[in-house]
């Protein structure tokens, strides 16, 4: 008997998109073992495993890019445009060689996040797709008119296609989607007690005096990490080999963990806006601190779902950049909304994808 088969398109920017996805697919696993994922995408196999761990087949390809990136804040518009002309032109031989991939492997439904060109894969297979975010890439380049305009107009017409949207928190409106269902937070659980990480990693500072300092899979040159001689007392955790080595600040270098497994243990994460971050730290009620984003259209909405459901802090950038990072003596603003947003994001969504398979296991 065939197993239930998914194939899993990942959006080809930074590893945000990878490790959400992930998270989502490890909750699939979980549930349904039977179920055979293919993990369509360019972000490393031990970044996916971080997530995921029973078997799977990882497929490295891209039919999106995101954007074009120096660094987690940094945007090269020229080349993000070059490359979507690129894509745009081999459309459909990127099409044809997937619907071959699809046929061959007898997949029985594409879960994608959320490169625009998966529910044309769908189409031409006969098969679903059904997606997930909490933005679309049309919202993206739109924002930045001028020649982007068109390319918005492409990508949104082929999200018309898509044949479900499972429309994450934090989210604008996607209105190209013609079929939503509004979901709960998603992403990651810490894998270790709070009293293990604390052991393997020796720290011992209290919580309100240990930080996290997140910036995403592309990290960030310019962290000011002078700053932290000005907090002896604390300790800093952070992910980027490249930091300098101070006796206050751990660098993670094994791949095992993860920044979730460590949220726990913070008083507060600091990072820059992004939906994997805010939705782990929002799902474990972990304050967070950010800088705002003018230039990236997601981050309104990640800001004002952060105002709105996690005790947090807003600093400017100059405040991180220049400053003396006094912030972190000042007071977290409290959430305006009282009511909490639904948590079980991975679970519902993992749950419709489980139902859908079974029930077309023999078709």
């Amino acid at each position: 008997m065939q197993r239930p088969i998914l194939y899993v398109a990942i959006t080809n920017h930074g590893f945000g998109h990878a490790t959400r996805t992930a998270s989502v697919a490890a909750t699939i696993q979980k549930l349904c073992p039977e179920v055979l994922l293919i993990m369509v995408t360019t972000a490393p196999r031990w970044l996916l495993e971080c997530y995921i761990e029973g078997d799977f087949i990882h497929r490295p390809r891209a039919f999106d890019l995101g954007v074009v990136q120096a660094d987690s804040l940094n945007m090269d518009k020229d080349a993000t445009l070059a490359r979507l002309l690129e894509i745009k032109k081999q459309q459909n031989s990127l099409i044809a060689s997937e619907v071959n991939f699809i046929r061959q492997n007898r997949v029985q439904l594409i879960f994608a996040d959320i490169p625009f060109l998966a529910p044309l894969f769908a189409q031409k297979a006969g098969i679903p797709c059904w997606m997930m975010s909490n933005f679309g890439w049309d919202f993206i380049y739109r924002d930045w008119g001028g020649e982007f305009v068109a390319i918005a107009d492409w990508i949104s017409e082929c999200y018309q296609k898509c044949d479900r949207l499972f429309r994450l928190p934090f989210h604008e409106p996607m209105p190209a989607f013609p079929h939503i269902t509004d979901v709960g937070l998603t992403g990651g659980t810490p894998r270790y007690t709070a009293e293990a990480i604390r052991t393997i990693w020796g720290i011992t500072a209290p919580p309100e005096k240990t930080i996290l300092l997140t910036f995403g899979g592309l990290g960030l040159q310019q962290i000011p990490y002078d700053n932290l001689r000005h907090f002896p007392q604390w300790q800093f955790i952070v992910f980027d080999q490249s930091a300098p080595d101070l006796p206050n600040l751990i660098k993670i270098n094994d791949r095992k963990f993860r920044p979730v497994d460590f949220m726990p243990i913070c008083g507060k994460v600091i990072s820059k806006p992004g939906y994997g971050t805010f939705s782990e730290a929002t799902l474990l009620d972990i304050p967070l601190v950010t800088i705002p984003r003018d230039d990236f259209a997601e981050a309104a909405f990640l800001l004002e779902g952060l105002v709105n459901y996690n005790s947090h802090q807003i600093i400017q950038p100059e405040e991180f950049f220049q400053g003396n990072w006094d912030f972190l003596n000042q007071p977290l603003q409290p959430p305006q909304k009282t009511h909490p947003l639904a948590k079980d994001g991975n679970q519902a969504i993992a749950q419709a994808m489980i139902n859908y398979l079974q029930e077309h296991k023999y078709k």
